[in-house]
Parts: C-alpha cells; structure tokens; sequence
C-alpha cells in the first residue's frame, strides 16, 4: 500500500505501539520521502533496516528516538543518506562506532545518539572541524572512552547545542588546548556534566568568556575550581539556567549588581562557598523558580528579600550554617512554593507551615514550635520537624492535612497522646520523644507502611487494631515499657519487612505465627523477657531476595511526576537538566532503622535495607537446643541461605551447636555466647572460619577452635562437670555470681513469706513463737547483765 504512494514525502508513525518493523523494508519503495518520524514507538526492536531505506536518498529527517532498536548501523548503507539534516537515534540500543560517512552529510543540522552504547575513544567521533552545518550535537551517555578535545568545534559557526554528558566520567574533555583558540559559535546551550571537564587544571573553560547569548550552562559534577562565576550571569543576560552542583568551587557566593529576571534555575549546591547571602538576592533573582545552595558553608540570616521571590517553587539550602528565624513571609508571600528544605542548619524560632508547601524538611535544626499559616495546610504530603527542641503534644491540626504521607517527628521532646485524626499513608515517626501510657486503642492507621515509635516509655499490651494495618512493612518500637506477649493476630502483617521489638518488658512464649510473616528479613526480639524454645518454624520465613525485590525504602513516592520532566525540544532543555531532584535529597529521605551487630548499635537506611537480613534472640530467657532446620536450606527457594545476622545471646539454650548452619554462607555476625551450649562448636569452615572466640564465650561445655579448650575423646558428648582439657578451662564449682545471689534471694524471700503466712494461719502457734521469742530475747538480757556485772567485779579486784 504504501509503495503506491509515490509521492509521500513525511510519514509520522510516532506515538504508536508499533511491535514490528518488518514495514519499513515497503518504505524503501517510497522514494519521495523526506521525513521518518518513528518517535517513541517503544516496541520496535532489532537491528535498523538501513539496508532497505538505503534508497531513500531524499531522506532529510530521521528520527528513531525512545525504541529499542541495537547492533550495529550498516555502515555502507547508511552512508548512501546523504541529505539528512535531522539524525536522532537517542535512547536505543545501538553499539559500535559511529559511522565516520557522517563527514559525507553536509547538511546535517541536528545529530543526537543520547543514551545509546556507542562506543570507542571519544577523539574519533569522526566530525570534521571544517563543518559549518550542525546547530546541535548531543553525545550524552555512551561508552566513549578517552579525552576528547573539544576546539574540534572552534570552526562551527552555526553550533547552537552542545551536550557531552557522562554518567560514568569515562570520557576527559579538554577545552584548554596547548594553543589558545577561539570559537566561531556563539552557544545558546552548553551541558557537559561528568565528563571530567579539564581534569589537568579543574579550570571552568575560558571560551565561555565570550559566549555572550548562553541560555542553560550545566558544568555539575566535574570537580571545577576557583571562585564562583558570576560573570556567567553578567555576561549572558538572557541566562535561564545555571546548574554548578557538585564542584569545588570557593569564597563567598557574589551575585551580579544587575536585575536578571531571566533565570528561572539556579543550582550552585555541593561546593565550598561560605560566607552570607546577599540580601537583595530576591530582587537581583526576581523570577527564580528553583534555588539549590545545599551542602555549602553559607550563614547567616535568611535575607528577606527570598520573600519577593513570587514564583519560587522550590528552595533548597540543605545542610549549611544558617541561623536566626525564618522569615514568615517565606510562607505567607511566596505562594508558589512547593518544597522548602532547610534542613541540617542553625534555624531556631517557629516553623511555619504554609498554605501550597507539599514538602516541608525542617529536620536538625532547634526549632521550638511549629504553627499553621492561615489555619490551611491542605496540601502538604511530606513534614520532617525530627531533631529538633520542640516540646509540645502532637498538633491536632496536622489531622486535617488530607495528602499528608509521611510525618517525622523524632527526636524532639513531644508527649501526650497520639490524635485519632492522624491518618499517614507511607510514614509516621515518632521515636526518641517523650511519650508515655499504653497505645491508644483507636491508633488505626491501615495504609501506613512505616511506624517508629522506639526509644519512648509506652506501656501495656499493642493494641488490635494495629495489627488491622495491612499495608505495614516496618514495625519498629524497640526501647518502651511494653508487656504482654505477642499476639497471635501478628499473623495478619503479611507483608512486614522489618519487625523490631528489642528492649521491652514482652513475655511468654514465641508465638509460631511469626513463621508466617515470611516477608521478614529483619527480626529482633532481643533484650525482653521471653521463655521456652525457638520455635522450629523460623526457617520457613525468607529472610532473602524474594522479599528484597518487593519492596523500596525510600519516600520518593511523594514526589510528584510533575517535577521530573517537561516537553523536549532539540534547543530547549534537556532532561538532564530538567530533572530538579536527581540526587537531591528532597528525593532520599530514607527509612532508617537502628539493629545491633557486632556488639554494637548500627543504622541501617535507604536501598541497603532490602539487602540486610538479621534474627536477634538475645537476652531472653529461651531455653532448649538451636533447631537444626535454622541450617536447612530448601532448593527451591534460599530462606535463611542469605541471612547476614544471628544472635542468641544470652538465653539458657542448650544441647549441641546445629553443624547444619555452616551452610549460611552470608552469614557475618554469630553470637550464641552466654548459655548452656556444649559440645564441639561448627568446623571452621566458610563464614564459620571468621568468627571468634567471643561468639561462643560464656558456655563452659563447649570445646574445639577458636576455643582453647580442645575436644577429647571424653567430652565430645554429654560432658561431665568434673571433665576438663587443661587448667585453663573453668571449673564445675565455679558459679555465676549473679545466678546465684538472684537464687538465693528469691528462696529467701519465698521462705519468710511461707513462715509468716503460716504463723497468720495458725494463732496458737504464733504465740508460741512470740512466747519463745520473749524467753530468748530475757535469756540474752539476763546473760548479758550477769557477764557484765562478773566482769566489773574482776576488774575491781
């Protein structure tokens, strides 16, 4: 059908879902063509059929973007394309060099590889220097290697576009030649973000002095020097967007005289500046729609003039030394913005919560309260006040934020009750506050994913209706006063990842509902007061990959799409630049949990959880041997195979050491110390091999390496107190001084109260104790007096 169309010249197929590109071999029969546009047909795969369309010699735009077409181009065909002027390949699967027959398309404008796997050294791209054609070029994200020496372009008059990003800074550009060189080209936009910009001098590159029409400049991520370039500002007053983070640059941040109500995009964050802000920086940035001076060294107030800033949708200055209040016009005047973070300062007075503000990060500062501005907060998603000196109840208010996800209010001094009217969808943290009392019963929050109440002093039972909360993945309210046992409606947590109860007063006996959580790959029971066995059913829990790859640690879910991307056009801006919050930590407010190992106190956060499994049972009162099956590794799926961590510690278990847990290969702490083990510890083999003496400490019949005492033909099985290797091994008389005070005041105590419960009972034989202890106590009186009185009467004498 479509050779019958002998006069076609443009055929848009873009946006489709196109599976199949065995069409485009009927396309070479239409040789009037003049644009292929198959953008963003996703489906099309394999190689490009440059074979057939090498007859479409009118050919004057390709564009291929957004498939997953790979190989290699045919480079003897695709040279036969010598009219092209629009080349776009981006976001494919294409490999190999590229083609050198480029050099024959003199009419080439726009030529864009961005994100494919071409490869070689980046010095022979094969673009000629004499060309004058091409208006924009993009070589981001491909396997280029070397340095590239970038006056190749000094003779492209036309060039407009310049993107080399890097991803993987394989590839050094080199903008200062031995010789000094000057471009015929005046940018509009230049990003060369890791690509190892002038790695000889860290120099930001001269050339740009005489770029005078620069609209988006992106050098991030390069390690540049020196001071900050405001010249790029002064010199190019049609700037939109300067995007600097993650330099080297120093001094203080020194802003043009001039009004710039062109830039809209400003990201000089990750650097060395220090100093104060400027404080007309609002009226010199008048239109400034994001603002990032995070993770400097800037103090200081905040000027107030950031009030005026009208269109301010996102301001950033994370991590730095500034100090004094924050301006309530901050709130009250810029009705545009969405997120503010000021997190990791000096900041002290109020916070105040805003009308349009969707994420709030006030975190490590000392605030004292925090209020509403105008009695609205519809639209907030995410509020972190933790670390701070708050000391208050929880604000009722905070109730009526519908779209609130995730709140964080650690590390204040917060107390009183929870409000019934919370109602969090992701997070809510409320530990290492002062909270006190039992959970309240209505505490229903069945879509929460994240709770943390640790390191407060609740009391009593959990209540029910927590475990109504189907959607939990981490249940964290270690270091309380809780009591009881655990229910066995726990059960109805299916899809819990992270469960720590350490530290409480919990009782009774491990419930086997437990096994049923077999998404688990965190456990800590530790430091409570359960007894009985462990219970067999352990192993049956993953504590693995499956439960890994279901689950993400991070609360980037309350970042709206809206901020991620915009149209593209050739001279517009890019995605990489675009992307406000790639690697911002607006996007990396992780889940953090704190799990001991290795003695000690650790915290674990972000995608590193999905990779750490751990079971801790030290500290109870378990008794019984360690179930083999805790060894057994099933072959359909690994179960405890990856488990990183085993404590238990510190319990009255006994029996023999399983030989079966060799094979927990990933194993990297164990800790049976302090119980009745005995027997020969597990060959020194694997992870075995690396655990020492103090793992198994504690147990006075165990015997083998690394313990010193060896295992003799005597003692290999149920040894005898009066067995023993050599004079170091402790004694059968030796008794824990502990064990043996607590028994001996626990009998004491229970035979006062039987002997004066029975006297209560009995009255005639109270009174004869009473009479014989009348007896006694003249017998003593009357010896003591006549001893005296004989002793006076010798001394007389």
């Amino acid at each position: 059908m479509l050779s019958r169309l002998e006069n076609l010249e443009i055929l848009d197929l873009s946006h489709n879902d196109l599976n199949d590109a065995s069409f485009l071999q009927s396309i070479a029969a239409v040789k009037s063509l003049k644009i292929l546009n198959l953008e963003y047909s996703y489906e099309l795969n394999g190689s490009f059929p440059t074979k057939e369309l090498a007859n479409l010699s009118n050919l004057e735009v390709l564009i291929l973007r957004f498939n997953q077409f790979g190989g290699q181009l045919a480079i003897q065909e695709f040279c036969a394309l010598k009219k092209l002027e629009v080349l776009d390949l981006a976001y494919n699967y294409f490999e190999g060099i590229l083609p050198p027959c480029i050099n024959n398309m003199k009419s080439l404008v726009v030529l864009d590889i961005t994100a494919n796997q071409f490869n070689g050294n980046a010095s022979s791209t094969y673009l000629e220097a004499s060309r004058t054609s091409l208006e924009y070029i993009n070589f981001s994200y491909n396997q280029f290697v070397g340095v590239f020496s970038f006056n190749l372009f000094a003779n492209y008059s036309e060039l407009e576009v310049l993107r080399f990003n890097d991803n993987k800074n394989k590839v050094e550009i080199e903008t200062e030649g031995s010789m000094g060189w000057s471009p015929l080209f005046q940018l509009k936009t230049i990003e060369l973000s890791k690509c190892s910009l002038n790695k000889l001098t860290s120099s930001i590159p001269k050339f740009l002095l005489v770029q005078h029409e620069l609209d988006i400049v992106n050098l991030s991520h390069n390690k540049l020097k020196g001071s900050f370039p405001n010249w790029l500002i002064e010199n190019n007053t049609r700037l939109h967007i300067l995007h600097l983070r993650n330099n080297s640059f120093v001094g203080q941040l020194y802003l043009p005289r001039l009004i710039h109500s062109h830039i809209t995009w400003m990201d000089v964050s990750t650097n060395h500046l220090n100093g104060k802000l400027q404080e007309n920086i609002g009226k010199i940035f008048p239109n400034l729609s994001y603002l990032n001076l995070s993770n400097n060294n800037l103090e200081g107030n905040l000027p107030s003039s950031i009030s005026g800033m009208l269109y301010l949708d996102v301001l950033d200055l994370f991590f730095n030394n500034f100090s004094g209040g924050v301006p309530r016009g901050l709130t009250t005047d810029c009705l545009s913005l969405r997120v503010l973070n000021l997190a990791h300062n000096n900041f002290n007075g109020a916070i105040f919560v805003g009308t349009y503000q969707e994420i709030l990060q006030m975190n490590g500062n000392q605030f004292k309260s925090i209020t509403p501005v105008l009695n609205s907060t519809g639209s907030l998603s995410y509020l972190d006040i933790g670390n701070n000196e708050i000391s208050d109840t929880i604000p009722r208010w905070l109730g009526n934020t519908s779209y609130l996800k995730t709140l964080v209010m650690a590390k204040n001094e917060f107390y009183g009750q929870i409000p019934c009217e919370l109602s969090m969808t992701s997070t809510l943290d409320l530990s290492h506050n002062l909270f006190t009392g039992p959970l309240p019963f209505y505490l229903n929050l069945p879509k929460l994913e994240h709770l943390y109440l640790q390191g407060n002093k609740f009391t009593g039972s959990l209540p029910k209706v927590l475990f109504n909360s189907s959607s939990l993945l981490t249940l964290d309210i270690g270091d309380n006063n809780f009591t009881g046992s655990i229910s066995v409606e726990i059960k109805q947590l299916q899809g819990l990842k992270v469960l720590l109860l350490s530290g409480n007063r919990f009782n009774g006996i491990i419930p086997n509902q437990l096994c049923l959580l077999r998404m688990i790959s965190i456990m800590d029971l530790s430091k409570n007061a359960f007894f009985g066995t462990i219970p067999q059913c352990l192993h049956k829990i993953y504590f693995g990959e499956i439960a890994a790859t279901n689950v993400s640690y991070s609360h980037r879910d309350v970042i709206g799409t809206s901020y991620l991307t915009v149209p593209y056009t050739y001279k517009g801006f890019s995605e990489e630049v675009v992307d406000f919050y790639s690697g911002s930590e607006f996007a990396s407010a992780e889940i953090e949990i704190e799990f001991v190992t290795k003695y000690r106190q650790s915290s674990y956060k972000g995608s590193i959880l999905g990779y750490m499994f751990g079971l801790d049972l030290s500290c109870n009162n378990l008794t019984g041997g360690i179930p083999p099956v805790l060894g057994q590794i099933p072959i359909t799926f690994s179960n405890l195979a990856l488990l990183e961590s085993l404590d238990l510690s510190h319990n009255s278990l006994s029996g023999e050491i399983p030989s079966a847990l060799i094979d927990l290969t990933f194993l990297e702490i164990f800790n049976v110390a302090n119980n009745n083990l005995s027997g020969k510890v597990p060959d020194m083999k694997a992870q075995f091999g690396t655990f020492e003496k103090s793992s198994y400490e504690g147990n006075v019949f165990l015997c083998g390496p690394p313990l010193d005492k060896s295992c003799s033909k005597g003692n290999k099985s149920n040894p005898t107190p009066t067995q023993s290797s050599n004079a170091s091994d402790s004694k059968w008389y030796e008794i824990d001084p502990l064990v043996f005070h607590t028994s001996f005041s626990v009998s004491y105590i229970i035979f006062f109260f039987t002997v004066m419960t029975f006297l209560y009972i009995h009255p005639y034989w109270l009174q004869r104790c009473s009479n014989l202890m009348e007896d006694l106590i003249y017998s003593c009186y009357y010896f003591s007096f006549d001893t005296s009185k004989r002793l006076s009467n010798c001394l007389c004498n």
